[in-house]
């Protein structure tokens, strides 16, 4: 009886805040540390650029730094970092206002306690500061707007335009353009084909540009640049000679794992959809935007990667079907039925185990296990 009543008590929405808080910080401090360790991905890949062979994907961020330090003399790290610094933290805030005043459960809780949500950070460091926080950011803003019945012609123009740019930074963004057109659906109830097609072609066409006159990302100059503007990165972007077809085929083991973590994350967002209307139709619209990024699964190894970027997306579109409440600790009280139970084992599951970002799908590496084994391990080492 006094376990019913304490469980009356708990607030949902207080543990959101503190994941957010925590996510943050984690995915703020890592970035810097990575930055200035001058990491070949994390810092790098920001500092693809046209000076070396012109034209190619992710070359847009390298030049805009260059332009910005050789107008203030600051260094690449920093001007990297301050950008990322801003991205990640405007997502964040935006999240947060978009939950706000919505009314949260326990089943939505467990979507940021995913393996490949929120908790995905924390179990994976190298999920921080990549290119898809700006897709992050977008989304996020874009629902915000959405539900806040404030997305007007003007900006949903200016949506497009970003859009592009987005693709521009990394070409990841096209593969999660039906989210934009899903959110829209959701929000609306119509079917709006001209406004879905406008998002396609904002990410699509500069895709295009690059598919037909890209060049490689290192066109033999690229390090000589950096090493000459303060940054010595020795692996990485700029050094990545894998066939990645060829590299998934010679690891298909490790890379069956990914099927065991997706089943987990399929049946999540099943359990998830099952409490919401027109769930049939739903659910056929997240399949639809699973396939459509389908093709980054065949070119590409970060697997784990992919599936987070969707995750994220989802927890984003699932808030703005939350209920609105009229208080920023609005939450649905906990009661102890068969949902909560089903809902608690789903919990317990996603912080076992661990989607690494490429290679191993599935490991018993989870936040349980980064918490309460790893540092045995570590002072037993020692």
């Amino acid at each position: 009886m006094k376990f019913q009543k304490a469980g009356q008590y708990f607030n949902s929405k207080i543990l959101i805040y503190l994941l957010i808080v925590a996510t943050a910080i984690y995915t703020l401090v890592f970035t810097y540390i990575y930055n200035f360790k001058d990491d070949g991905y994390i810092l790098a890949d920001w500092l693809i650029n046209y000076q070396d062979g012109g034209f190619k994907r992710r070359g847009l961020s390298g030049s805009f730094f260059f332009l910005l330090q050789d107008v203030t003399g600051i260094g690449l790290n920093y001007l990297v970092y301050f950008c990322q610094f801003s991205i990640i933290s405007l997502f964040f805030w935006c999240y947060t206002k978009l939950i706000r005043y919505k009314v949260t459960t326990l089943l939505y809780v467990s979507l940021l306690l995913s393996s490949i949500g929120f908790v995905g950070l924390l179990n994976t460091v190298t999920y921080v500061g990549k290119k898809e926080f700006i897709v992050f950011l977008l989304f996020t803003w874009f629902v915000y707007l959405l539900d806040q019945e404030k997305l007007s012609k003007y900006k949903e123009y200016l949506f497009c335009i970003l859009l592009c740019v987005s693709t521009l930074l990394h070409e990841v963004t096209l593969f999660y353009i039906p989210y934009f057109a899903i959110a829209l659906y959701v929000k609306t109830g119509n079917f709006e084909a001209k406004r879905y097609i406008k998002y396609f072609l904002a990410a699509g066409i500069p895709a295009i540009l690059i598919i037909l006159f890209g060049k490689n990302v290192n066109e033999g100059m690229s390090l000589e640049m950096l090493n000459s503007r303060g940054v010595y990165p020795t692996y990485g972007i700029f050094y990545w000679q894998i066939d990645e077809r060829l590299y998934i085929k010679e690891h298909i083991k490790e890379y069956r794992l990914y099927i065991i973590s997706l089943a987990i994350s399929i049946i999540h967002i099943g359990y998830y959809l099952k409490y919401l209307n027109n769930r049939k139709l739903l659910s056929i619209l997240l399949a639809g935007a699973f396939l459509f990024s389908l093709p980054l699964f065949y070119l590409a190894i970060d697997w784990g990667r992919w599936m987070y970027i969707h995750m994220m997306l989802i927890i984003v579109l699932f808030a703005l079907l939350l209920r609105k409440g009229g208080s920023v600790y609005a939450y649905e009280p906990v009661v102890f039925d068969k949902k909560f139970y089903i809902t608690l084992f789903i919990i317990i599951i996603s912080l076992i185990y661990r989607v690494e970002m490429s290679g191993k799908g599935f490991t018993f590496e989870g936040i349980i296990y980064r918490i309460f084994i790893a540092p045995l391990e570590l002072l037993n080492k020692m």
